[in-house]
């Protein structure tokens, strides 16, 4: 496997990932689910942060970053309030309690997304590429 054949891997990976986060009864928005991911990651990994600062660290536009810090705090994945120090700015971190938005899009699984890009309604091939997935991850948290 060659750069390009692992980066096309990662992008079919992503969109399985996308089939597979539940979306009934959130209605629709301007953001992706990816870009959603990609700020509450964000917002994860730098807790304290501003629409700014989360635009400038993963290359969103500041549009799109504002559109998905909505779409977390009304899910209660993220709060925001006032910086006491500089009125001006909205400070953002991750809710304190698991929201059950939250709690349902951690517990939904990818099997049905991932038999789907499959084409595969084999329940068995379904598992044992899961396992290899849930191995692959586990290497590369090492």
């Amino acid at each position: 496997m060659n750069g390009v054949e692992l980066f096309l891997l990662g992008r079919t990976l992503m969109k399985i990932g996308e089939e597979a986060m539940p979306t009934e009864g959130i209605g629709d928005h301007s953001t992706s689910v990816r870009t959603v991911l990609v700020v509450a990651g964000d917002v994860r990994d730098h807790p304290a942060t501003t629409v700014g600062e989360i635009t400038a660290r993963t290359g969103l536009p500041q549009s799109a970053v504002s559109a998905a810090v909505a779409r977390l705090r009304t899910a209660g994945s993220i709060v925001t309030e006032t910086d006491p120090k500089d009125r001006r700015r909205t400070v953002i971190t991750q809710a304190p309690e698991v929201s059950g938005r939250v709690a349902e899009v951690r517990a939904a699984t990818i099997d049905d997304a991932l038999g789907k890009a499959l084409d595969t309604e084999d329940p068995a091939r379904v598992a044992r590429i899961v396992a290899l997935l849930e191995r692959l991850a586990a290497e590369l948290a090492t």
